[in-house]
């Protein structure tokens, strides 16, 4: 790649900063505005190789209609522009400083700064400069932090020189804070300057959160508005907050553990008790049976019939185990028909070994 090509290729690239930086050893700003009748500063990098190279500032949008305007060595020193533009290079931070003053609508248009080179093209870097009428801010949104003070500067240009300047909050003209013939206004909260050269400043003291909101610049019938925002002081106290308690927090286990053990032992307990009512139930009968078998210890037919009693008493309770656990097989696979089929086979089966057996019984 050869050196006139980088060159020519400073105008594609120099709204890109890092390419620029690479492609390009002089780097600016895109973008200058100015205030009509007032100036501006355009701030020029290079490259540190560049530090003993001439530099200038040129006026045209392309390398064959420029005009220079302003150059660092001294053999241009006679220009009859130079009280209109001036150029300081300082080589310690590899940069040069143009200034433009008295601007005028004419002064618009595309600049270059440019590095004088020996041999092949010179390396340059293009720029626009606007010249704005009536009445412009420097930042349109300007912060600060609650019980500091912040600076808004507003500018305007030559032909309101004379004018009234004044700062409004947007919306409500009755708050508009005004120059008067001194150029100046002050109280507790605001300080209101102008220089009378192409700007006011207006500086607003003790920052309040209610300072915070859109504003207005104003000169004549011009505006210019800039957003003010308030930051709260860093040491402001603020009112506990309290969150009501997260599953992450641990008594929060707590809680649903002891609510589990709770439940789990009222079951054991119901379980408990109903197991202990059948023993002292069945025991009751045992007993029962004990003192009847006592009564009539040689009656063989009484004997024979609390015998089968007994195994009648025994069989009724087998079958409501049994049929419990059927209950409990039907709720296992309800979904199961094969499962069901064969759980009802059982069942009838010991039905009729059941039947089977009362018949025998009713025939003895």
């Amino acid at each position: 790649m050869t050196k006139s090509f980088i060159s020519n290729c400073c105008l594609t690239f120099n709204h890109f900063h890092f390419l620029s930086a690479v492609l390009c050893w002089v780097t600016t700003q895109k973008e200058f505005i100015g205030p009509e009748g007032g100036s501006l500063t355009v701030q020029c990098r290079y490259g540190s190789h560049y530090a003993d190279h001439v530099k200038y500032w040129c006026h045209g949008g392309t390398r064959i209609y420029c005009e220079i305007l302003a150059r660092t060595d001294e053999t241009f020193s006679a220009n009859p522009s130079k009280d209109k533009v001036s150029i300081f290079d300082d080589p310690a931070r590899f940069m040069f400083t143009v200034t433009m003053n008295d601007l005028k609508e004419t002064d618009s248009g595309w600049y270059s700064c440019g590095v004088e080179l020996a041999s092949g093209a010179d390396d340059i870097a293009y720029t626009e400069v606007k010249v704005s009428h009536g009445v412009s801010v420097v930042n349109s949104m300007v912060s600060g932090e609650e019980g500091s003070s912040l600076t808004v500067q507003c500018l305007y240009t030559q032909r309101f020189r004379l004018s009234e300047k004044k700062w409004c909050r947007s919306g409500d003209p009755s708050s508009c804070l005004s120059t008067g013939s001194k150029g100046s206004y002050e109280d507790a909260s605001v300080d209101i300057s102008d220089d009378r050269t192409g700007a006011f400043t207006v500086t607003l003291k003790k920052l309040q959160m209610k300072d915070a909101g859109w504003y207005l610049c104003s000169a004549g019938q011009q505006q210019a508005a800039v957003q003010v925002q308030v930051r709260p002081h860093a040491s402001t106290k603020t009112e506990p907050v309290t969150t009501p308690p997260t599953p992450s927090q641990p008594w929060y286990h707590y809680r649903y553990m002891l609510e589990s053990i709770v439940g789990c032992s009222s079951l054991l307990l119901l379980v408990g008790l109903a197991v202990l009512a059948r023993k002292i139930q069945r025991k009751k009968a045992s007993s029962r049976f004990k003192e009847t078998e006592e009564i009539f210890p040689d009656n063989r037919r009484g004997m024979r019939d609390l015998q089968q009693s007994k195994e009648h008493m025994i069989k009724i309770d087998n079958k409501e185990k049994a049929s419990s656990r059927f209950k409990e097989m039907e709720e296992i696979f309800p979904d199961n028909p094969k499962g069901m089929r064969d759980l009802q086979r059982s069942k009838e089966h010991i039905i009729k070994i059941d039947n089977k057996g009362t018949i025998n019984l009713l025939a003895y």
